[in-house]
């Protein structure tokens, strides 16, 4: 080991607001690396686990002058970012980036530049190439072009949970038993998991100097689009899918079609699909050469899906997962992800105007539940506690562990406290039977002398159709159990906080 491995290397990470990049960097400081992240919202990464072990500086990599600051001490730079998916001219826009960071990375004197691209099809002239693919290939060859060492690493299908790729293939088989496809899930393709891909992307950091190439990185099985569904069914404990392809179904409208079907919005989808056209299978394995794959790596493709799905299964709160900058993400504080990485989000908002300080309104806040009631129609709430208690759930009868204090953790009837801020915010998940999983947010805001401003969000990331067809079920509802819900919360504070009776009911 050199001297650099020995004390670590500075690495600048961009795109760390993404699905990638975000994973990266903790991976990085694992190794013992120091790492800066550039990001045009830096207070979009102040949530993340490892934003106190990370250096943080506003720029864009379209910035000269922003590049130019982050560069300096860096030993590595990873080129992370793309404008897909941001319309017209995202070409030219990929182009200036690119040129951009490698001049400024030989000014800087770094060592390396590491970029994750896209696998592309042998025998296709660049031309005939997708949009997509065709920028991929050449911000791969500026880099490389750039007069610093470069390592561009050329990926087909990602597969872990968030990735845009694998929410694709996930909604399009949990939502369809019968599909009526386009031509292009005979195409071959040669998925990756996202472990193997980070663990690729931090062991290139020590190549030597003398190397300046691509690398095609995969995984062990090569499979059509058309068996991946079939697999993921099985892996999911799902029936067999039927899969009936359509030749007449253009690019264009498999955009469209996925866009309906699945949460990935349609300027990510139509690229994606795009790609899919070509058979994108790895021509060469020489990156073992300088990244060596420990025992059981790569992952083969069902164990990559398994591992995905647990991770769902076990973390469905996006907080936990970096923020791609596309539209309509959800907005904070709950999920980071992108709205396609860990599926659809349904909202219910509501805001009122409170007759009392904002301490007085978190009194009942922090005091809802178990004896005091959930300030809206009680009978329906007592109705969904019972019908969770018939499926198996723990129904209403937990309550609270004191009657005015929370903290997170604390069981609250069938809710789990999952968050807290003292005075502000309270985060609870629900822990009964359903088909998703729901969050309810309440938060207190002072809005001038003894007033506040009470807000609250009702949220659900449903599970297959029968959670969008749950959602849509109980939504007239929302005005009653929600809306009552919240005037009363503020009713309750003008008159003094929680008295420890039942409040009042009702849909006033």
């Amino acid at each position: 080991m050199d001297g650099n491995a020995a004390r670590g290397l500075s690495c600048l990470v961009t795109g760390a607001t993404g699905y990638i990049g975000g994973r990266l960097v903790p991976e990085l400081l694992a190794e013992g690396h120091r790492v800066r992240c550039l990001a045009r919202s830096p207070g979009t990464l102040r949530d993340h686990p490892w934003a106190g072990s990370a250096e943080v500086v506003r720029g864009d990599v379209g910035d000269a002058g922003s590049v130019r600051a982050a560069m300096r001490g860096i030993d590595v730079a990873y080129y992370l970012v793309h404008a897909m998916g941001t319309g017209r001219g995202f070409e030219e826009r990929d182009r200036r980036a690119a040129r951009i960071f490698g001049e400024q990375a030989r000014a800087a004197g770094v060592r390396r530049i590491v970029f994750l691209g896209a696998l592309t099809p042998a025998g296709v002239p660049e031309e005939r190439l997708s949009p997509h693919l065709r920028s991929r290939a050449e911000v791969a060859r500026l880099l490389l072009a750039s007069g610093v060492p470069t390592t561009v690493l050329r990926a087909a299908v990602i597969i872990g949970s968030g990735s845009a790729s694998f929410e694709m293939l996930r909604y399009l088989t949990e939502r369809l038993p019968v599909m009526v496809t386009p031509s292009w899930v005979h195409t071959r393709i040669q998925p990756i998991a996202v472990r193997d891909v980070l663990r690729t992307l931090v062991g290139s950091a020590h190549m030597p100097p003398e190397v300046n190439r691509a690398f095609d990185i995969g995984g062990p099985d090569v499979l059509t689009y058309r068996e991946m569904m079939r697999r993921y069914a099985a892996i999911a404990g799902l029936p067999p899918r039927a899969i009936i392809p359509v030749p007449v179904l253009t690019p264009r409208l498999s955009s469209y079609w996925v866009g309906l079907v699945t949460p990935v919005p349609w300027a990510i989808a139509r690229p994606l699909v795009e790609s899919l056209r070509y058979e994108v299978v790895c021509r060469e394995d020489d990156i073992t050469t300088w990244v060596p794959s420990p025992p059981g790596a790569p992952l083969d493709f069902s164990t990559a899906v398994s591992l995905a799905l647990e991770r769902i299964r076990e973390a469905q709160v996006a907080t936990r997962w970096s923020s791609a900058s596309v539209p309509g993400a959800p907005s904070d504080p709950l999920p980071t992800d992108p709205d396609w990485a860990g599926g659809s989000l349904y909202t219910d908002r509501r805001e009122l105007p409170v007759e009392a300080s904002r301490e007085a309104l978190w009194r009942v806040i922090e005091s809802i539940g178990g004896e005091n009631g959930w300030y809206s129609f009680p009978l329906a709430w007592a109705v969904r506690g019972w019908l969770d208690r018939l499926a198996g759930g723990v129904g209403l009868r937990r309550g609270r562990r004191v009657p005015d204090r929370l903290r997170v953790g604390d069981s609250l009837d069938f809710w789990r406290v999952e968050e807290i801020e003292p005075g502000r915010l309270l985060r609870l998940r629900a822990e009964m039977r359903l088909p998703g999983v729901a969050w309810l947010e309440m938060s207190a805001e002072s809005d001038g002398s003894n007033r506040s401003r009470y807000r609250q969000r009702a949220l659900f990331h449903p599970r297959g159709l029968l959670g969008h067809a749950y959602w849509w079920s109980v939504s007239p509802f929302h005005a009653v159990v929600f809306g009552g819900m919240a005037r009363n919360v503020a009713r309750a504070a003008a008159k003094g906080g929680p008295t420890g009776k039942r409040p009042p009911t009702g849909p006033s």
